[in-house]
């Protein structure tokens, strides 16, 4: 009888450490996330209400300044709007990529991955080249007889890069949903007697909701944080957030004012996520399955 224990017993302790050795192989991971990102955030925090003097002086500064206020106001405008326009483009597209045969699947698959294989800088320049006033894009406008048309050093140019940038972030979680949509749903609702857009509506674009909201949120929280293209796209009256943060921290030396600008865009991501979590307990109370986080 002791005997027959034995594997029990063994099996019991191997279950016991199993949590311990995934948490010691876990740890190098946490060490990383602590030293890359928890301290400099940490630290931008303490800067942020200890420099130049203790006090709440620099996020005074921040809302005080108009200037401050209206690269706020275009930041968030901005990636509201690439997110918008990301969302109206590769929602089709995505959708596409669902319906078609496997070859020609595979060729929109490597279309939107291709921005990956390419250096952010390069694409930037390659849209200098296309914006400026005889770049390609005035010529073909210059053909229906629009244009020439400012785009280079203006905020339209900076929300083109931004959502050429940020498209494959949208295609590919709405494809990834996408795939996973039974056909049968819409075949039968429109079987029932639906009329193919009333069964695309009412059947395939609330399952595809997930796709939507990871979508939406990974494109909208980087565009908040983007650099590159702002600065090379857009001029300095278009400036956003995180150039403001460079501009403050590398050019003026103002520690503090930076830290400040930095937590003021941390919080407000941390606002987005909590608005987006709330929208989905919103459709699951309604009878629509969406997991994100």
């Amino acid at each position: 009888m002791t005997t027959t224990n034995i594997p029990a017993v063994r099996s019991a302790n191997t279950s016991r450490r199993a949590p311990l050795r995934a948490l010691l192989l876990l740890l190098p991971a946490y060490a990383l996330l602590l030293g890359v990102f928890a301290y400099p955030v940490l630290e931008s925090m303490w800067r942020s209400v200890s420099e130049p003097e203790p006090g709440f002086g620099n996020y005074a500064w921040v809302f005080d300044n108009p200037q401050n206020i209206d690269v706020i106001l275009r930041t968030f405008g901005n990636a509201l709007t690439a997110t918008l326009v990301c969302l109206v483009l590769a929602y089709p597209y995505a959708f596409l990529m669902t319906v078609v045969g496997s070859r020609a699947r595979v060729v929109l698959v490597v279309i939107s991955l291709i921005p990956f294989w390419t250096s952010l800088m390069i694409r930037t320049f390659a849209w200098i080249v296309l914006l400026q006033d005889t770049g390609l894009v005035n010529s073909l406008l210059g053909l229906v007889g629009i244009g020439p048309l400012q785009m280079l050093r203006t905020n339209l140019g900076v929300l083109i890069g931004l959502s050429q940038v940020l498209m494959p972030f949208m295609v590919l979680p709405l494809y990834a949903v996408m795939s996973g949509i039974d056909g049968r749903l819409v075949a039968a609702a429109r079987s029932l007697g639906a009329r193919p857009s009333v069964a695309f509506l009412r059947i395939f674009v609330p399952l595809s909701l997930p796709g939507v909201a990871a979508g939406s949120l990974m494109v909208f929280i980087q565009a908040l944080g983007f650099y590159v293209t702002p600065a090379l796209l857009g001029s300095p009256s278009d400036s956003m957030l995180a150039q403001s943060i460079y501009a403050q921290v590398s050019s003026l030396l103002q520690w503090g004012r930076g830290g400040a600008l930095g937590v003021i865009l941390l919080v407000a991501t941390f606002v987005m996520l909590g608005l987006v979590a709330l929208v989905l307990r919103g459709t699951r109370r309604k009878g629509i399955s969406v997991e994100v986080f």
